[in-house]
């Protein structure tokens, strides 16, 4: 099945139509997946999603800049800056963490973590307007200090760029639209997703990206022909039934590698 080029395009398209619907890379269901009909364990599942995060996210910022221009991220620095002082120590934490964990505990915590995304499409993922922030000065710095470090963690954990946890925390901590928090989200996930990666080649289990380099590419170019896809029939479905199917498909999923593990 691995070896099956067009099965893997034609999966990573599929994970990527799913993702794009709601402006994200669609890794959070490209993991069971892996884990599931392609059979990686939990700790090689997540290395190899996170090595196609990394090529979607690293795509998939230049061809933003049409919808949100370089001057305009730019403009808005200290935000990424205050993130990232979280979701870099996050992410090697996080890499660490997974690498010690025994191989029937890591599929538990892969679970409940995709059972958590899933409550937070229905009840966090709203992409409605800006509203003023809530914190200002130091505060709304702690805040996003703490909040990057908690999504570097999980974006580690589950080897995903950490859209569907950025975007909520871009708009609700710091008062950006949401346009501009689907560019800031990837200005972040990409050295997010490089710090883990670093940590996660200290490891042997990264050998798994060498035996596979061929299923990683074909699937990364799924990925990025489905979020493209996606992203054109974003807005067509409604979302109080999209979201809800999305997480159903996500908690569904949890049940099967929790009792995977």
């Amino acid at each position: 099945m691995k070896t099956d080029k067009l099965s893997v395009f034609g999966s990573g398209a599929i994970i990527g139509t799913l993702g794009g619907l709601i402006g994200l890379g669609g890794a959070e269901f490209r993991l069971p997946l892996l884990i599931g009909p392609f059979g990686f364990a939990a700790l090689e599942a997540v290395i190899v999603n996170k090595a196609i995060s990394l090529i979607v996210v690293a795509s998939a910022l230049p061809f933003r800049m049409g919808t949100v221009p370089l001057n305009e991220l730019a403009a808005h620095w200290s935000i990424i800056l205050n993130l990232l002082a979280g979701s870099l120590l996050g992410a090697w934490f996080g890499a660490g963490w997974a690498i010690k964990l025994k191989t029937e505990s890591f599929y538990k915590v892969i679970a409940v973590l995709l059972a958590a995304i899933a409550l937070l499409l229905v009840f966090g993922h709203n992409p409605a307007n800006a509203s003023l922030p809530p914190l200002s000065g130091a505060p709304q710095v702690a805040a996003g200090v703490l909040a990057g470090f908690g999504i570097g963690v999980v974006a580690s954990l589950l080897g995903v760029a950490g859209g569907e946890l950025l975007i909520p925390t871009l708009v609700l901590l710091f008062g950006t639209d949401i346009k501009l928090a689907g560019s800031l989200s990837l200005a972040v996930s990409l050295p997010t997703i490089l710090t883990g990666f670093a940590r996660y080649s200290t490891d042997r289990s990264f050998a798994v990206l060498g035996r596979n380099r061929d299923f990683a590419l074909a699937m990364a170019a799924g990925s990025l022909f489905g979020a493209f896809l996606g992203g054109q029939l974003l807005g067509m479905i409604p979302a109080d039934v999209l979201l809800p199917s999305l997480a159903l498909i996500l908690a569904i999923s949890a049940i099967k590698v929790w009792r995977h593990g």
